[in-house]
């Protein structure tokens, strides 16, 4: 059996009317309520990385002994630790602190990349910016330091992110 389509008037009225309905409510959410992504006078400060900290100890070599006892493709000269530092961030703005914290290491192992994402609305204008980050718990204070006077326009957006492959930490 072959279905037809509905030929009955009130059935095609019903159907204008609801899609009608449907494209009025569109209408009406698309430009309503008033969304602002910042506030005129703002611009934003976004901390976003995921990086991989420095081992929590050293590689060492393994002795004669230790080898001999290992499977011939086992034996690896050297034997390395799995966990990693967790990145301890700071960050200031006009000498003033903005925001202090640590990302842990992901993974059961503690092995894998330290994630971060912070959003700051700051106000927009001249701003020195320091970021400080230590990414080696076996270093004593900040490692990775940027520091710079930068201007910020309203509704800018200014990203810190760190790469090693980048010299650390940069601005974009």
């Amino acid at each position: 059996m072959v279905s037809k389509s509905p030929t009955n008037p009130a059935v095609l009225v019903a159907q204008a009317l609801f899609y009608g309905l449907f494209a009025v409510i569109i209408a009406i959410f698309s430009t309503w309520p008033d969304y602002t992504h910042l506030d005129p006078d703002r611009a934003l400060i976004k901390l976003s990385f995921s990086y991989h900290g420095e081992f929590v100890t050293e590689c060492r070599d393994r002795t004669p002994e230790e080898l001999a006892k290992l499977a011939p493709n086992m034996r690896a000269a050297k034997v390395c630790p799995r966990e990693r530092s967790p990145i301890t961030v700071k960050i200031d703005l006009d000498g003033q602190p903005l925001w202090e914290g640590v990302a842990t290491p992901a993974g059961l192992s503690k092995d894998g990349a330290s994630t971060l994402y912070k959003r700051f609305e700051v106000p927009a204008g001249e701003h020195l910016v320091s970021v400080k980050m230590n990414d080696n718990v076996r270093v004593q204070g900040f490692n990775l330091v940027k520091e710079e006077k930068m201007s910020l326009k309203p509704a800018q957006i200014l990203v810190v992110d760190v790469r090693k492959d980048h010299g650390g930490i940069f601005f974009e």
